[in-house]
């Protein structure tokens, strides 16, 4: 098929913090020298921060430097934090706050800001244009070009495909773009990404990449029960009732408005767990009803996000191209923040380009990789994350509260420095027990008041495909999941899925899977927890998917 084909000196996948901090710093550097570099940004979803989702506790570290007046420019950074709270939730009735002073130091958020990450993402688009960055959003990047060995740019996604493959009268075939570095910044499990650590080998001697999937809810509450700047984390019920770890967060914006969230780490062993239903039972407890009743809910969406630190972090540099941000899993999850680090990540990445630019593209045109490993293990986001590397194996080794105070001693008394680094070396989907060797877990009927169905939660996420298309979430077996998948684990898609998309129906006697795609709001759990690897998600047609407000 005859394609057409754009050129560029650099594309970069995704318009999240990695990808946007890394089209200014370029164009920056270029600047100063008062020299061209022609930079392109590719964005899935409808609009720069339509699948954005995070908590968000912010901290300004890398933005100071990227932007320093970014207060006069007006970035969206509105609501300091002014007071931390840890909760343990000991279970369905009590909590106990855990004094400050015996929290984890990465847990305290003076000089911090609670925000709308995908608000952030749009300021900082504006500010990329105005300096000369393409932004292409509604254009899904589906595959990396690879030429001799080396990656050349990207190819978008065929518009306009029936679901049986056959183009419709609005068929538009994809475009080649074509650039000297392409940078790729998709987020936690990038589908691109994916491929690309396969393709070069980039994560030899590395732990396996572990994931926890964040649902989280938008209110509007009273106010009297809204604290702007409050933030509260709590870990403890429903999760431990159930042999699973991850913890709550409940943030109050400006406005009247609260984010409240679950993460869920994948690691969890039970196949008959929904992470979903675990959110609705914990909004429940007393510590959160008491913020929320009489509020409503305006929106809900979900995101997995990449925790393993650096015992998991692949090699980020390949010939023609660089993983970064969450793509590569810069998130430090002692802090339970990564747009720092990822912003971090891309501005080091602009930066080991620009060098490259500045020898004529020399290591580039004959197909070497960038020195960005060595730079990035320089940088302050290398330090972070070295610091907090035993945080993430001492919570899956002890559980919540025995790897909490592991991480008191470890880096509050030692800042990190004791000399050992604790392995990880069982992925997510390996994790997963026999349902008949786990208790059942009946789950309580939503009373649409605090907790609610997977259907309504997902109409408020704005979430949509054209119906009409190929499903983006391939099976390598289709007959897996009521097979080996039924007998074992009694198909755990049904309920790790946060959106409702996978259902075992029966139909005359016969089970048959079914996927729901139009559902699907890209937190790719499925294409972590499968426990077979059997689902793949690719990226469906650009614009599809959910579209966030200001999440």
């Amino acid at each position: 098929m005859e394609r057409e084909s754009m050129e560029f000196d650099v594309v970069i996948v995704g318009a999240g913090p990695a990808g946007l901090s890394a089209a200014i710093r370029l164009k920056q550097l270029a600047a100063e020298q008062d020299q061209e570099l022609n930079v392109c940004v590719l964005e899935k979803g409808s609009e720069v921060g339509a699948h954005i989702l995070s908590g968000a506790v912010f901290e300004p570290r890398a933005l100071n430097e990227l932007l320093p007046d970014w207060q006069a420019q007006g970035a969206p950074l509105d609501t300091p934090v002014d007071s931390d709270d840890i909760l343990l939730l000991r279970n369905a009735e009590s909590a106990l706050k855990v004094p400050n002073f015996l929290a984890p130091r990465t847990m305290h958020n003076h000089g911090n800001y609670i925000i709308s990450l995908g608000n952030l993402c749009r300021w900082l688009a504006e500010q990329a244009e105005a300096l000369g960055v393409e932004i292409f959003p509604g254009f899904a990047a589906q595959s990396p070009l690879i030429e001799d060995g080396k990656v050349v740019g990207v190819l978008t996604g065929d518009m306009g495909v029936a679901a049986d493959g056959t183009p419709k009268d609005s068929f538009m075939p994809g475009m080649e773009l074509r650039a000297r570095v392409t940078l790729f910044a998709e987020g936690a499990r990038g589908h691109i990404g994916k491929q690309l650590v396969r393709e070069f080998n980039l994560d030899e001697g590395c732990d396996p990449q572990h994931y926890g999937l964040g649902i989280k809810e938008l209110w509007d509450i009273p106010a009297a029960q809204h604290k702007p700047g409050k933030v509260v984390h709590a870990t403890g019920w429903p999760l431990r009732e159930h042999g699973a770890n991850g913890g709550a967060f409940l943030y109050h914006l400006q406005n009247g408005q609260a984010v409240l969230g679950l993460i869920t780490d994948l690691n969890y062993e039970n196949p008959h767990l929904s992470p979903f239903d675990e959110f609705q039972r914990m909004k429940h407890h007393p510590a959160i009803a008491g913020v929320l009743k009489g509020g409503k809910r305006v929106s809900y969406g979900a995101r997995a996000i990449a925790k393993g630190g650096i015992q998991s972090l692949p090699k980020m540099s390949f010939p023609g191209g660089l993983l970064i941000g969450c793509d590569a899993g810069t998130l430090n999850f002692a802090k339970i923040k990564g747009s720092h680090t990822a912003m971090k990540s891309g501005m080091v990445a602009a930066e080991v380009v620009w060098q490259e630019a500045q020898q004529d593209w020399a290591g580039a045109g004959a197909g070497a990789a960038l020195p960005y490993d060595e730079a990035f293990k320089a940088s302050w986001a290398w330090q972070e994350l070295y610091q907090q590397r035993n945080f993430g194996p001492a919570m899956h080794r002890f559980g919540n509260i025995l790897g909490a105070a592991y991480a008191f001693i470890d880096l509050n008394l030692f800042g990190g420095r004791l000399p050992w680094t604790w392995r990880d070396p069982v992925a997510d989907h390996n994790s997963l027990k026999p349902a008949d060797q786990q208790p059942t877990i009946e789950y309580p009927r939503p009373d649409n008041e605090l907790s609610f169905d997977k259907l309504s939660s997902v109409f408020l996420s704005n979430t949509n495909h054209e119906e009409d298309q190929p499903v983006h979430l391939r099976l390598a077996d289709p007959a897996l999941p009521t097979g080996l998948h039924w007998e074992q684990f009694r198909e755990p898609a049904q309920r790790y899925c946060p959106a409702g998309v996978y259902e075992v129906v029966e139909e005359d006697g016969e089970k048959r899977f079914q996927i729901n795609a139009q559902n699907c709001v890209h937190c790719k759990t499925c294409d972590i927890k499968d426990p077979s690897q059997n689902i793949n998600w690719v990226a469906p047609e650009g614009g599809g998917g959910p579209n966030y407000p200001n999440m």
